[in-house]
């Protein structure tokens, strides 16, 4: 009876600590359930939209010119510093040559000497004259006499001229700028000796009131260049081009707004590239000739399935976006253009408008995943697009 009684207590036992174990079971699991997490989401919509295709370029002042010597002589004076801001006509170096000036000096003495011989050629030719007419002397004294006058004539003129020249090289001992501009670095100091074949010019004025940004497209983007714009010549077709913006190497866009005026006439063999010159005013001189920047050209596109570049990730060299169906995540593959506007990519392929797509892509989300999805107002995703 004993016996009985104890194997009922420990049956009891086994039957309350298997209640026990279920129970617990029963309320990890609850406890342990997947909650969805939320993510924003938006719609990929349409929109008409300016793309900005960019291209490195090389600045050049509208003229650059080399300021030499024509004369052999030593820099007496410079009258500018270096990078200064100099207008056309000023003065900017003295060369002392004295042999010039002796020249001018001789050619002065020279005319005077052949002023004095036509003076007295002429005097003869009028003595000759009278007596030739009452037959004292032959017809020859007077041809001899106006010869000889001829001959004095063209003395005086050819010392004229080698005065007009001695001239010519005294001026060239003065050198001023030909344009306004900057001048450059002066290799040369106080009592260098120039000439007109020294290596290196004296300095360098740069006129940069506008500057040229030189660029290239390849042959096949010549091409779709060709056929986008209307007209019947290259030159019509970049009357067509609107405004082009210079992006600086600080990554800043240039206030100012330029043009694209010219197109190389040839492909570059070597690069497969034709050479294009875009025109920007540079009216407070901060754009200097030899620097470089890039180029960017608005192409409008019109109705452009857009999504902003943040809600993309790339893999393998392929782009994709989170797209949900329901409350689910997949990956979707896309294609986009080469060229981005703004803050967004341009979809040609992989969606369509009216998916759902995962705004912020930087977080991997595994296919399959159950989302809260949270969505966005269109005005909100696309408030950056211009």
């Amino acid at each position: 009876m004993v016996c009985i009684r104890k194997l009922s207590i420990a049956l009891c036992a086994v039957i309350l600590i298997t209640q026990s174990c279920r129970n617990n079971s029963t309320g990890n699991g609850q406890s342990q359930a997947p909650v969805a997490q939320a993510y924003p989401v938006f719609k990929a919509t349409a929109h008409n939209t300016i793309l900005r295709t960019e291209y490195p370029a090389t600045l050049q002042g509208q003229q650059n010119i080399e300021i030499r010597p024509k004369i052999d002589g030593y820099i007496e004076h410079i009258y500018i510093d270096e990078g200064a801001t100099v207008k056309k006509g000023q003065l900017l170096f003295r060369i002392s040559a004295p042999q010039y000036e002796q020249e001018v000096k001789n050619s002065l003495a020279a005319i005077n000497s052949a002023e004095a011989d036509v003076n007295t050629a002429k005097l003869q030719v009028e003595r000759t004259k009278p007596l030739v007419e009452r037959h004292i002397i032959s017809e020859y004294e007077l041809r001899s006499a106006e010869d000889a006058l001829k001959v004095k004539e063209a003395a005086l003129l050819q010392a004229k001229t080698t005065l007009a020249n001695a001239r010519t090289n005294l001026a060239y001992t003065t050198i001023s700028s030909p344009v306004d501009g900057v001048a450059g670095m002066i290799p040369y100091k106080l009592g260098s000796l120039v000439s007109s074949t020294t290596t290196s010019p004296l300095t360098m004025v740069s006129n940069i009131s506008k500057v040229y940004a030189y660029f290239s497209m390849n042959e096949k983007q010549l091409l779709d260049f060709s056929r986008q714009y209307k007209g019947s010549t290259l030159e019509a077709k970049l009357k067509q081009l609107p405004p082009v913006v210079l992006i600086l190497s600080d990554k800043t866009e240039y206030p100012e707004k330029g043009r694209v005026e010219a197109i190389g006439g040839l492909i570059n063999p070597e690069t497969g590239a034709a050479t294009f010159r875009a025109t920007f005013p540079n009216p407070v001189r901060l754009i200097r000739s030899g620097g470089s920047a890039v180029v960017a050209l608005p192409v409008p596109v019109n109705n452009a399935l857009l999504i902003p570049q943040q809600s993309t990730y790339e893999l393998q060299g392929k782009r994709f976006v989170y797209r949900v169906d329901g409350d689910k995540v997949t990956s979707a593959e896309i294609t986009t253009l080469p060229a981005a506007a703004g803050q967004y990519f341009v979809v040609t392929d992989g969606l369509k408008p009216g998916d759902t797509v995962v705004f912020e892509a930087a977080t991997p989300i595994p296919d399959g995943t159950a989302i809260k999805p949270e969505m966005r107002a269109e005005a909100d995703i696309y408030k950056d697009l211009k």
